[in-house]
């Protein structure tokens, strides 16, 4: 529900805002419409890899083989008229692989010997890192660069990445022989931690049936490029009410172990909390999904709806909290139970001051002495 301030600090939009908010709420029905022509089911994990891209962020998506990771991300690509590269990351990767690189080619018309740019797999709208905990560091950190700035630097030459840009990076969980792990640091350039799971007994029925019989992965285009840079500028400019703010900050705040205050199992379960980095995605999750739904506020609820992919991959739990089988999930549930919302504890406290104040005090009627 919208609250006074939310709707005030929604005038800071303009009617043509406006107008693109309504068009993007309805571009996202369309998207999610194209996109169950080929995908059966997941719907939670296309709802975020939507609010991801309009958030300009990055997702790692982890999941086991089979669940149509790639054509899932490719068919989201063709939905938004954007280009789209798969990496398949290897022990014998190089980062050139990636980036690409400078080659001496003789030029036929005079005779000499040039050097020429050839561009790598990253020069595209969506890359998917497929299983890109396979490949050493050296090649992990090739895409640091492209994530965080939009462009690669060959031979001190400066090569801009075409925009939009997001990449997707999987992971499979449950063979973890011969990996390499993504360095903490890493990870934080990554938006979302997304988590695909197994379809449910008809989804898989559908799947079986479709997909054994002739089957059209076609689909229509919604939102072309230019669009969707349009659409993510509006995003940012959603306002966000201060006591959103404070909410997101004390949720990221009390992940970490070493601040005053934080709850007993934070301190029970969890090494390292959750940087800055945290708070401005669960911000813009929060304003990518209130556009998403068509609306010019964001709310607590919100928040509270990309906590766990925002904080899931940033929260860093300890042996006791291994040996118990708690996850970052579990500490995520507990934080929301433990931190109320702004808005609530606000009610609760106007309820109180309501129930009894000097003015009412004054107000009431002088009570009649017992009759003896």
């Amino acid at each position: 529900m919208a609250t006074e301030t939310d709707l005030k600090a929604a005038e800071s939009l303009g009617s043509h805002d406006l107008t693109e908010l309504a068009t993007l709420s309805d571009a996202h029905t369309r998207v999610r419409a194209e996109m169950a022509r080929v995908i059966v089911g997941q719907d939670e994990v296309i709802h975020q890899l939507l609010i991801a891209i309009l958030s300009q962020g990055h997702c790692i998506l982890e999941g086991v083989p089979g669940l149509a990771k790639t054509l899932m991300v490719s068919t989201l690509a063709q939905s938004l008229q954007l280009s789209f590269h798969r990496i398949q990351f290897t022990p014998d990767l190089m980062p050139s692989d990636i980036t690409g690189t400078e080659v001496i080619q003789e030029n036929k018309s005079t005779g000499q010997r040039e050097q020429r740019f050839l561009p790598g797999p990253v020069f595209a709208n969506v890359i998917l890192a497929d299983e890109i905990n396979r490949t050493p560091p050296k090649t992990q950190a090739a895409l640091l660069e492209s994530m965080q700035e939009k462009q690669v630097t060959i031979g001190g030459v400066r090569h801009v990445l075409p925009i939009p840009f997001f990449v997707l990076a999987t992971q499979n969980p449950i063979e973890q022989e011969g990996t390499y792990p993504l360095p903490e640091a890493q990870q934080d350039r990554f938006m979302f931690k997304v988590f695909v799971r197994y379809p449910s007994f008809d989804e898989e029925y559908t799947i079986a049936e479709k997909t054994t019989a002739i089957f059209s992965t076609e689909v229509s285009q919604v939102l072309a490029s230019e669009q969707i840079l349009r659409l993510q500028e509006i995003v940012r400019r959603v306002p966000v009410p201060p006591h959103v703010i404070r909410y997101a900050l004390r949720i990221v705040r009390a992940t970490r172990v070493h601040e005053g205050g934080v709850p007993d199992f934070i301190q029970q379960w969890v090494t390292w909390g959750a940087g800055p980095r945290g708070v401005q995605y669960l911000l813009l999750g929060g304003k990518s999904r209130a556009a998403l739904d068509g609306r010019t506020f964001v709310n607590t609820d919100d928040v509270r709806a990309v906590a766990h992919p925002v904080l899931r991959h940033r929260i860093i739990t300890n042996f006791n909290a291994e040996s118990e089988g708690i996850t970052p999930d579990h500490i995520v549930d507990r934080l929301i139970e433990a931190i109320p919302a702004a808005e609530e504890a606000e009610a609760l406290a106007g309820e109180a001051a309501r129930a009894f104040t000097p003015e009412q005090e004054q107000a009431q009627p002088p009570q009649e002495a017992p009759a003896e």
